[in-house]
């Protein structure tokens, strides 16, 4: 069955008040129920990338749709994790509160309906932080916090879903329950995230977003020691997080 564009990008330029070019003629697609990652070294472009399909910058020149309208139009469809989350760890607010921010826009003057808790609850549930309900969330570890900030980001009931560095903080040993839950989430929709993790990269997605002022994309499997020269400009090791040692001390490296 054919799957429909629900990103397109056509000659877009995006430079910001000092006019250095940050993004230039850009041309990208990606469809319903897919799955990339973009990748590129710092001050390359990802996060900027990640702020157009947000509506939260506007480019140049060039145009840019979103479930066939703006990127502002389109947020309703979207679940979004930023990389960072900017809250004073003094203020007392819990797991379930937090979670619950992601109706806002639904909710009315503070108020949450039934569904509004529903769907918190739901959210909780699939990304197993339910027992930390009533917790503070500045008491939680790392790897907590980001599956809090995405079940936060699910309470929408998104169409696409944004991540900023989902991997950062996850300890090596929930990984891979950390990416089933993502290759499930991806059955029913559209996951984009931002990774430095390579072996994430190779591990789960359908295609690799690479951004360094220009953007290029390919298949998962081309994924080699060449290209990440290329996208980084020195050379990095690929660790394959899907590949089990047979001997100790020996780990697959591309």
């Amino acid at each position: 069955m054919k799957k429909n564009n629900i990103i397109e990008i056509r000659d877009l330029d995006f430079s910001y008040e000092n006019n250095l070019p940050v993004l230039e003629k850009v041309n990208l697609t990606f469809r319903e129920l897919e799955s990339a990652c973009i990748v590129g070294p710092n001050g390359g472009g990802k996060s900027t990338l990640l702020y157009l399909l947000l509506g939260l910058l506007k480019p140049v020149r060039g145009r840019i749709t979103v479930f066939g309208g703006t990127p502002a139009e389109a947020r309703r469809y979207i679940g979004y994790m930023p990389q960072y989350i900017h809250l004073d760890h003094e203020f007392p607010v819990c797991v379930s509160e937090v979670v619950m921010m992601g109706r806002l826009r639904r909710g009315f003057w503070g108020r949450y309906s039934r569904q509004d808790r529903a769907a918190a609850q739901e959210a909780m549930a699939e990304m197993a932080v339910e027992h930390l309900a009533r917790r503070p969330f500045a008491d939680l570890s790392g790897g907590q916090r980001q599956r809090v900030l995405i079940a936060r980001a699910l309470t929408c009931n998104p169409k696409l879903l944004l991540l900023g560095e989902p991997t950062a903080n996850i300890d090596p040993g929930m990984q891979e329950q950390f990416y089933e839950t993502l290759y499930r989430l991806n059955q029913r929709m559209s996951i984009l995230t931002v990774s430095h993790d390579l072996g994430f990269v190779s591990n789960r997605i359908d295609s690799v977003i690479c951004v360094n002022r220009t953007v290029q994309v390919h298949p998962t499997n081309e994924l080699n020691g060449n290209l990440i020269t290329d996208i980084y400009g020195y050379d990095v090791s690929l660790i394959r997080h899907d590949y089990r040692c047979d001997h100790p001390g020996e780990h697959g490296h591309d």
